[in-house]
Protein backbone atom coordinates (compact mmCIF):
# COMPACT_ATOMS: atom_id res chain seq x y z
CA UNK A 1 0.00 0.00 0.00
CA UNK A 2 1.02 3.38 -1.26
CA UNK A 3 2.29 5.72 2.34
CA UNK A 4 -0.33 8.42 2.36
CA UNK A 5 1.35 11.89 1.08
CA UNK A 6 0.96 14.49 4.19
CA UNK A 7 1.74 17.91 2.18
CA UNK A 8 -1.22 16.55 -0.39
CA UNK A 9 -3.63 15.72 3.19
CA UNK A 10 -3.92 12.23 2.50
CA UNK A 11 -5.72 10.05 4.71
CA UNK A 12 -6.41 6.53 3.31
CA UNK A 13 -10.27 4.91 4.57
CA UNK A 14 -10.72 1.33 3.84
CA UNK A 15 -13.86 0.78 5.67
CA UNK A 16 -16.49 -0.75 3.43
CA UNK A 17 -19.09 0.05 4.90
CA UNK A 18 -18.82 3.91 5.06
CA UNK A 19 -17.39 3.53 1.21
CA UNK A 20 -20.28 1.85 1.17
CA UNK A 21 -22.63 4.57 2.36
CA UNK A 22 -20.69 7.42 0.63
CA UNK A 23 -21.34 5.88 -2.61
CA UNK A 24 -25.39 5.43 -1.13
CA UNK A 25 -25.40 9.10 -0.66
CA UNK A 26 -24.76 9.87 -4.04
CA UNK A 27 -27.71 8.29 -5.08
CA UNK A 28 -26.18 6.99 -8.49
CA UNK A 29 -28.04 4.79 -11.13
CA UNK A 30 -26.54 3.18 -14.43
CA UNK A 31 -27.10 6.55 -16.77
CA UNK A 32 -24.49 8.48 -14.47
CA UNK A 33 -20.97 10.17 -15.01
CA UNK A 34 -19.36 10.36 -11.55
CA UNK A 35 -16.67 12.53 -11.16
CA UNK A 36 -14.41 11.62 -8.21
CA UNK A 37 -11.89 14.18 -6.37
CA UNK A 38 -8.78 12.36 -5.10
CA UNK A 39 -9.74 8.83 -5.72
CA UNK A 40 -6.36 7.59 -4.07
CA UNK A 41 -6.05 3.79 -3.93
CA UNK A 42 -9.35 3.62 -5.48
CA UNK A 43 -11.22 2.12 -2.11
CA UNK A 44 -14.21 4.51 -3.31
CA UNK A 45 -13.63 3.94 -6.87
CA UNK A 46 -14.72 0.56 -6.87
CA UNK A 47 -18.13 1.56 -5.01
CA UNK A 48 -18.80 4.33 -7.05
CA UNK A 49 -17.99 2.18 -10.63
CA UNK A 50 -20.37 -0.69 -9.45
CA UNK A 51 -22.86 2.09 -9.15
CA UNK A 52 -22.81 4.33 -12.24
CA UNK A 53 -21.78 4.62 -15.94
CA UNK A 54 -18.74 5.93 -15.88
CA UNK A 55 -16.00 7.41 -13.31
CA UNK A 56 -13.68 10.15 -14.24
CA UNK A 57 -11.13 9.79 -11.40
CA UNK A 58 -9.66 13.37 -11.16
CA UNK A 59 -5.69 12.57 -8.93
CA UNK A 60 -3.07 15.12 -8.51
CA UNK A 61 -0.50 12.54 -7.31
CA UNK A 62 0.97 11.21 -10.27
CA UNK A 63 2.31 8.19 -9.21
CA UNK A 64 -1.25 6.97 -7.71
CA UNK A 65 -2.82 8.00 -11.04
CA UNK A 66 -0.62 5.79 -12.81
CA UNK A 67 -1.37 2.85 -10.69
CA UNK A 68 -4.94 3.33 -10.53
CA UNK A 69 -5.92 1.83 -13.93
CA UNK A 70 -4.38 -1.59 -13.48
CA UNK A 71 -6.86 -2.28 -10.31
CA UNK A 72 -9.99 -1.95 -12.42
CA UNK A 73 -9.50 -3.91 -16.06
CA UNK A 74 -12.67 -3.90 -18.33
CA UNK A 75 -14.38 -1.26 -16.06
CA UNK A 76 -15.47 2.79 -17.27
CA UNK A 77 -12.64 4.26 -15.43
CA UNK A 78 -10.74 7.19 -16.41
CA UNK A 79 -8.30 8.68 -14.13
CA UNK A 80 -6.64 12.30 -15.31
CA UNK A 81 -3.80 13.56 -13.45
CA UNK A 82 -4.30 17.20 -12.68
CA UNK A 83 -5.47 19.78 -9.88
CA UNK A 84 -9.25 19.52 -9.20
CA UNK A 85 -9.16 23.17 -9.23
CA UNK A 86 -7.22 23.59 -12.58
CA UNK A 87 -9.95 20.87 -13.79
CA UNK A 88 -12.31 21.68 -16.52
CA UNK A 89 -15.76 20.78 -15.65
CA UNK A 90 -17.22 21.40 -18.48
CA UNK A 91 -15.78 18.22 -19.95
CA UNK A 92 -18.20 16.14 -17.86
CA UNK A 93 -21.16 15.13 -19.22
CA UNK A 94 -24.65 17.84 -17.53
CA UNK A 95 -26.12 16.35 -14.14
CA UNK A 96 -23.09 14.57 -13.17
CA UNK A 97 -22.15 13.40 -9.97
CA UNK A 98 -19.11 14.45 -8.02
CA UNK A 99 -18.09 12.04 -5.02
CA UNK A 100 -15.05 12.40 -3.03
CA UNK A 101 -12.66 12.06 0.49
CA UNK A 102 -12.00 15.51 0.12
CA UNK A 103 -7.83 17.20 1.73
CA UNK A 104 -9.12 19.59 4.69
CA UNK A 105 -7.46 22.56 3.33
CA UNK A 106 -8.78 22.02 -0.29
CA UNK A 107 -12.43 22.05 1.44
CA UNK A 108 -13.88 25.15 0.90
CA UNK A 109 -12.17 25.77 -2.80
CA UNK A 110 -13.46 22.61 -4.13
CA UNK A 111 -17.30 23.22 -2.39
CA UNK A 112 -16.73 26.38 -4.36
CA UNK A 113 -15.77 25.30 -7.81
CA UNK A 114 -17.96 22.78 -7.89
CA UNK A 115 -21.01 25.59 -6.42
CA UNK A 116 -20.24 28.35 -8.95
CA UNK A 117 -19.28 26.46 -12.34
CA UNK A 118 -20.86 26.85 -15.86
CA UNK A 119 -21.53 23.01 -15.57
CA UNK A 120 -22.29 22.32 -11.72
CA UNK A 121 -22.75 18.75 -10.61
CA UNK A 122 -26.62 17.36 -9.90
CA UNK A 123 -25.17 16.24 -6.46
CA UNK A 124 -21.87 16.27 -4.33
CA UNK A 125 -21.30 14.25 -1.88
CA UNK A 126 -18.21 15.17 0.17
CA UNK A 127 -16.27 13.49 3.05
CA UNK A 128 -14.85 16.54 4.82
CA UNK A 129 -13.77 17.69 8.87
CA UNK A 130 -17.27 17.08 10.64
CA UNK A 131 -16.92 20.71 11.62
CA UNK A 132 -16.90 21.95 8.27
CA UNK A 133 -19.89 19.36 7.38
CA UNK A 134 -21.69 21.47 10.02
CA UNK A 135 -20.75 24.80 9.07
CA UNK A 136 -21.73 23.98 5.49
CA UNK A 137 -25.17 22.74 6.58
CA UNK A 138 -26.08 24.87 9.40
CA UNK A 139 -29.11 26.38 9.83
CA UNK A 140 -29.69 30.60 11.00
CA UNK A 141 -28.40 31.54 14.26
CA UNK A 142 -24.74 29.72 13.07
CA UNK A 143 -24.81 30.75 9.12
CA UNK A 144 -21.35 31.63 7.92
CA UNK A 145 -20.27 32.97 4.78
CA UNK A 146 -19.27 29.42 3.82
CA UNK A 147 -22.87 28.59 4.71
CA UNK A 148 -24.44 31.11 2.68
CA UNK A 149 -21.98 30.20 -0.47
CA UNK A 150 -22.76 27.07 -0.45
CA UNK A 151 -26.93 26.89 0.40
CA UNK A 152 -27.27 29.71 -2.53
CA UNK A 153 -26.49 26.92 -4.78
CA UNK A 154 -27.48 23.95 -3.04
CA UNK A 155 -29.91 22.22 -0.52
CA UNK A 156 -26.74 20.79 2.06
CA UNK A 157 -27.69 17.63 4.23
CA UNK A 158 -25.59 15.34 6.52
CA UNK A 159 -24.69 12.09 6.25
CA UNK A 160 -23.06 9.59 8.98
CA UNK A 161 -19.92 11.07 11.16
CA UNK A 162 -16.64 9.03 10.21
CA UNK A 163 -14.59 8.25 13.20
CA UNK A 164 -10.32 9.65 12.58
CA UNK A 165 -10.01 6.02 13.81
CA UNK A 166 -10.97 4.65 10.76
CA UNK A 167 -8.18 6.82 8.51
CA UNK A 168 -4.88 5.69 8.17
CA UNK A 169 -2.71 7.76 9.14
CA UNK A 170 -5.47 8.78 11.55
CA UNK A 171 -6.44 12.73 10.95
CA UNK A 172 -6.52 14.75 14.16
CA UNK A 173 -10.32 15.16 14.00
CA UNK A 174 -13.47 13.59 12.93
CA UNK A 175 -15.05 13.60 9.31
CA UNK A 176 -18.56 13.65 8.71
CA UNK A 177 -20.76 13.01 4.89
CA UNK A 178 -21.93 16.40 3.90
CA UNK A 179 -24.42 16.30 0.79
CA UNK A 180 -24.68 19.29 -1.67
CA UNK A 181 -27.53 18.83 -4.49
CA UNK A 182 -27.64 21.56 -6.80
CA UNK A 183 -30.92 24.08 -6.66
CA UNK A 184 -32.30 23.03 -10.18
CA UNK A 185 -34.00 26.77 -10.40
CA UNK A 186 -31.15 29.97 -9.19
CA UNK A 187 -32.25 31.13 -6.21
CA UNK A 188 -31.31 34.35 -6.65
CA UNK A 189 -34.22 35.98 -9.12
CA UNK A 190 -33.90 39.97 -9.31
CA UNK A 191 -30.56 40.73 -7.95
CA UNK A 192 -26.92 40.25 -8.94
CA UNK A 193 -24.86 37.60 -7.63
CA UNK A 194 -22.29 40.43 -7.17
CA UNK A 195 -24.51 42.16 -5.05
CA UNK A 196 -25.79 39.90 -2.63
CA UNK A 197 -22.21 38.89 -1.77
CA UNK A 198 -21.25 42.58 -1.55
CA UNK A 199 -23.85 42.60 1.20
CA UNK A 200 -22.99 39.07 2.67
CA UNK A 201 -19.25 39.93 2.76
CA UNK A 202 -19.91 43.48 4.54
CA UNK A 203 -22.40 41.85 7.00
CA UNK A 204 -20.14 39.16 8.17
CA UNK A 205 -16.59 42.11 7.61
CA UNK A 206 -17.26 42.21 12.18
CA UNK A 207 -18.58 39.11 13.12
CA UNK A 208 -19.06 40.41 16.80
CA UNK A 209 -20.57 43.49 15.76
CA UNK A 210 -24.58 44.05 15.51
CA UNK A 211 -25.70 44.38 11.41
CA UNK A 212 -26.28 48.02 11.90
CA UNK A 213 -22.16 48.34 12.77
CA UNK A 214 -20.64 45.50 10.08
CA UNK A 215 -22.82 46.48 7.09
CA UNK A 216 -22.36 50.56 7.85
CA UNK A 217 -18.40 49.66 7.97
CA UNK A 218 -18.55 47.04 5.49
CA UNK A 219 -20.94 48.89 2.72
CA UNK A 220 -19.38 52.40 3.85
CA UNK A 221 -22.91 54.17 4.96
CA UNK A 222 -24.15 55.57 7.63
CA UNK A 223 -25.90 53.53 10.62
CA UNK A 224 -28.72 55.63 10.16
CA UNK A 225 -29.21 54.83 6.79
CA UNK A 226 -28.44 51.08 7.69
CA UNK A 227 -31.32 51.48 10.29
CA UNK A 228 -33.78 52.38 7.95
CA UNK A 229 -32.12 49.84 5.21
CA UNK A 230 -33.48 46.75 8.09
CA UNK A 231 -36.32 48.15 9.12
CA UNK A 232 -37.59 48.18 5.29
CA UNK A 233 -36.44 44.69 5.08
CA UNK A 234 -38.30 43.48 8.41
CA UNK A 235 -35.10 42.98 10.40
CA UNK A 236 -33.73 44.00 13.57
CA UNK A 237 -30.96 46.22 13.55
CA UNK A 238 -29.41 44.32 16.86
CA UNK A 239 -29.27 40.61 14.90
CA UNK A 240 -26.00 39.62 13.85
CA UNK A 241 -25.16 38.36 9.95
CA UNK A 242 -24.94 34.50 11.80
CA UNK A 243 -28.67 35.06 12.17
CA UNK A 244 -30.28 35.90 8.67
CA UNK A 245 -31.98 33.27 5.91
CA UNK A 246 -30.73 33.58 2.72
CA UNK A 247 -34.21 35.15 2.00
CA UNK A 248 -33.32 37.74 4.34
CA UNK A 249 -30.58 38.76 2.89
CA UNK A 250 -31.69 39.25 -0.91
CA UNK A 251 -34.08 41.48 0.97
CA UNK A 252 -31.44 43.82 1.68
CA UNK A 253 -29.52 43.43 -1.29
CA UNK A 254 -32.95 44.67 -3.10
CA UNK A 255 -33.24 47.96 -1.50
CA UNK A 256 -29.25 48.35 -1.11
CA UNK A 257 -29.47 47.82 -4.83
Amino acid sequence: MAAPNKSLGQHWLKDRDVLSHIADCAELTKDDTVLEIGPGLGTLTSELLKRSKKVVAVEFDAELARKLPAQFPGTNLEVITSDILSFDLTTLPKDYAVVANVPYYITSKIVQLLMTADNKPRIAVLLVQKEVAERLAAKPGRMSILAVSAQLFADVTLGDVVKAALFTPPPKVDSQVVILRTRTTPFLSDVSEADFFKVVKAGFSSKRKKLRSSLAGGLGIDKTEVEIILQKAGINPDSRAEALTLNEWVEIVRIVA
